[in-house]
């Protein structure tokens, strides 16, 4: 397991809070995402658009958790509301996007599994 972030007291390797993670947003080149958390196929970031979600789809299947803010989630053909603590699952290679957002959205991102997403269960 590898921490991206500035505090690496050996107690604190295993957590984040959100006003930890919040400082590295925007990345020194501008980016509204920014990795926090690395342990084999987990990549744990922290992402928090402005205005627009110009995010496109995906190479690896990943859930978001709903931090903090409100607004709606395009998820293919689907639309819904979201708000704290909403969890949202995003297959590999989906269309989907963040719309009307609160200033303040904010959402925990959980990249994981093998490039072009894990085989759905048969059955």
């Amino acid at each position: 397991m590898r921490k991206l972030t500035a505090n690496d007291k050996p107690d604190e390797r295993e957590r984040i809070t959100l006003a930890e993670a919040e400082p590295m947003i925007p990345t020194p080149d501008g980016k509204r995402s920014a990795a926090l958390f690395e342990h084999g196929t987990l990549l744990v970031k922290l992402y928090a658009p402005r205005g627009s979600d110009p995010q496109q789809p995906h190479t690896r299947d990943e859930v978001y958790v709903v931090a903090r803010g409100a607004g709606w989630f395009v998820n293919g053909a689907h639309r819904h509301p979201i708000a704290p603590p909403d969890v949202l699952f995003v297959k590999a290679g989906a269309v989907h996007r963040f719309e009307e957002f609160s200033d303040d959205f904010a959402v925990w991102v959980f990249f994981y599994g093998p490039e072009g997403g894990e085989a759905d269960p048969v059955g």
